[in-house]
This record gives structure tokens, sequence and C-alpha cells, in this order.
């Protein structure tokens, strides 16, 4: 498994990418990305991944597609995040193909408990049975624990298929796993700082960094100011809508002091006419 400094800071870099991009805290990310090359080296894919919210109470995954609606974000902007995280996934496929290891088609991603998880698998996407949608359904089903009541008759019925193939289908995977580097990631809106690895204790390892880690993290560190300085527009939004909602607020409060006061010199009036 290729496992050297340019590919781990590519992981460093995903992981960068993902935390900016969610808008809150949250518990687990999971991303699922395939690379399909065609004739010509054309390569084209898909790539999509879930967070779930931090909370007391279990919640659902959010789809990362759902948050420019629903954190007010510039979709654009958004967006054009979305495609420079595929541009990274592309890139680490390009560094296996360098160091001629076996190109892996698709792969899943888990970040969860300050473990980063990646999964490679090799199954030819081409050639497969299952479309894009039926891809999608069965990850879901995988890994997100998707419930199989919520599915159409057709859909059930298709992953029902898919479980009964897959205990007699021995398909060829690869993984590897890492602890999280400590560092501070901002997200998109500036709601929060994510509770990232930046809070796990230090041990002993973080504290002899080689002169490589170092340089990495410079770099990442120049990668966030590259970032927050594209999303402005979306933060101005953002900071805009906060601000309109502050002010409504203080309005109202006002409105409801001045009606209260109001009733008060109402009932002191009346109070002064039946003393005297």
């Amino acid at each position: 498994m290729l496992n050297g400094i340019k590919v781990k800071r590519i992981y460093s870099q995903i992981q960068n990418q993902l935390f900016y991009m969610i808008p809150e805290k949250w518990d687990k990310i999971y991303l699922y990305a395939a690379v399909i090359e065609k004739i010509n080296h054309l390569e084209t894919g898909e790539m999509f991944f879930y967070y779930y919210p931090k909370g007391l109470l279990k919640k659902n995954p959010v789809n990362v597609y759902e948050v420019p609606s629903k954190f007010n974000v510039d979709e654009e902007a958004y967006m054009k995040l979305v495609n420079e995280l595929y541009d990274t996934i592309q890139s680490l496929r390009k560094e296996f193909e360098k160091a001629g290891e076996k190109l892996w088609t698709n792969l899943t991603i888990s970040i969860e408990n300050f473990k980063f998880h990646i999964e490679y698998d090799y199954e030819d996407l081409e050639k497969s049975y299952y479309s894009s949608y039926d891809r999608h359904i069965i990850w879901q089903y995988k890994y997100l624990d998707l419930p199989m009541e919520r599915l159409s008759k057709k859909d059930r019925k298709m992953l029902e298929s898919y479980i009964a193939e897959e205990q007699f289908q021995n398909r060829e995977t690869k993984s590897h796993m890492e602890n999280m580097y400590q560092k501070n990631i901002h997200n998109i809106v500036e709601y929060n700082q994510v509770e990232t690895p930046s809070q796990e204790p230090k041990d002993q390892n973080s504290e002899n960094q080689t002169i490589e880690q170092i340089q990495e993290e410079k770099t990442l560190d120049k990668y966030e100011l590259y970032k927050r300085k594209k999303a402005e527009p979306s933060l101005d939004k953002y900071e805009l809508y906060k601000r309109k909602k502050e002010k409504e607020k203080q309005k109202e409060k006002e409105q409801n002091e001045e009606f209260i006061s109001s009733i008060e010199k109402k009932e002191e009036t009346k109070n002064q006419i039946l003393k005297f």
C-alpha cells in the first residue's frame, strides 16, 4: 500500500477540505468517491459525503449538497469547494499511478474518534451490473445504516439482490488508517470551531515531528488562508444575515418594552383616578 510523504500530505489536505466545508460541530464523516477511466484516458466519476451533527440525541446524517440551502451559504462558491475536493482525490489516484501501483476505482473515507480511515476498492465499475444510483443506495446502507423500510420496492429488491450476491463475492480492497494531525480548522461560515483532532491531547509522537511534517503543516496553513479568502462573499452574506436577525430581535424587544410601558402608564393613571 502506497504510504509516502506525498500521499500523507494529500490525506491531510482532504481532511482540511472536509473540515472546512462542514458549518457546524460534527461527530463523524463518511465520503465516497469514484474515478472511472474511459477511452483516451478521459476520467469521469462521482462523489458524495455525509456528516453526523454533534449532539446528545441521535441525528440523521446531513448530505453535503444540502449545506448551502441549510446554512445560507453561497451555492456557487460552495460547489467550487466540492469540485476542488474531488480534484484532490483525483490527485491521490495519480500518485498511485506514478508509483506503478494498481489503480483503485473508488474509495470510502471515514473520520471518527480522531481516526482517518480510507478503504480502496478495485471493482470494475464500467462493467458493474449496478448503476451509479444503485451504488449510492448500497453505500448508504453499508456505511450510514440506511433502513430498508425507507426504500421503494424497486430499490429494496435491488439491495436485497446485492446483499445475497455479496456473500459469494471476493472483492479486492485495501485500507489504511492513521491518527489525525493536531490542527485548528475553521469552517466555511465560522459558526464555531469544529471539534476536530485539535481537541486531542498531545502524545509523544506529536512532539517529535519531522521536517517534512512541519513543512506540510505550513502548506496546509497557506491552503486554509486561500480557502477563507475564496469564501469571503459567502461569509459576508452570512454575517449580514446574522446582523439582520439581531436587528429584528432588538426591534421586537423594544416594541415589547414600549407596549409594557404603555400598559403600566395606563394602570398608573387609572389608579390615580380611582384614588382621587
